[in-house]
């Protein structure tokens, strides 16, 4: 799919593969520390081999990701979302995206929301959970919009579950 972001850029959004290891692990590395401890909710400066094994290697059905790269330029990435479906509840998936920091604000995340979204119906999730930092406006906001009710089960310190009913 591709879509044009609000400053004008052109953005293709595919299927992530195993071949994208190093893609990713480039995009991870032009991340600021903020939106790398955004993503894993602690610091992580590098992508493990496991960690890539697990980002790229994905069934496409339990575990659906989703990477957006400059359309002039597909060994950029922009952006990555996914969901991995519960094992203890099969209605629900585990819910997270990424946005490189020069395309925060340009409508990127919420594409990625809402084609996420999309697949989960798709799949039969009815339900989609995230934890967040407790001051992450923008995740809950693109929570918010794929939603058609929002619950929150605040944990203690800076950290709080989300979950998401999807729409119908």
């Amino acid at each position: 799919m591709r879509f044009t972001l609000r400053d004008g850029t052109a953005v293709q959004v595919r299927p992530i593969c195993a071949d994208d290891k190093a893609l990713l692990a480039r995009g991870w590395a032009q991340l600021s520390r903020e939106s790398q401890q955004k993503r894993f909710l602690t610091a992580k400066p590098r992508l493990t081999s496991s960690d890539l094994r697990y980002l790229t290697e994905v069934d496409g059905h339990r575990h659906v990701a989703l990477v957006a790269v400059l359309a002039d330029r597909p060994t950029q990435v922009v952006g990555v979302g996914r969901f991995v479906r519960l094992r203890e509840d099969p209605d629900a998936a585990e819910f997270a995206i990424v946005v490189g920091d020069p395309y925060h604000g340009q409508g990127l995340g919420g594409q990625l929301a809402d084609l996420l979204a999309q697949r989960a119906a798709a799949e039969g999730i009815k339900r989609f959970t995230a934890i967040t930092q407790v001051d992450n406006e923008p995740a809950q906001r693109l929570i918010a919009r794929i939603s058609t009710h929002l619950g929150y089960d605040h944990r203690s310190g800076p950290l709080r579950e989300v979950s998401a009913e999807l729409a119908a």
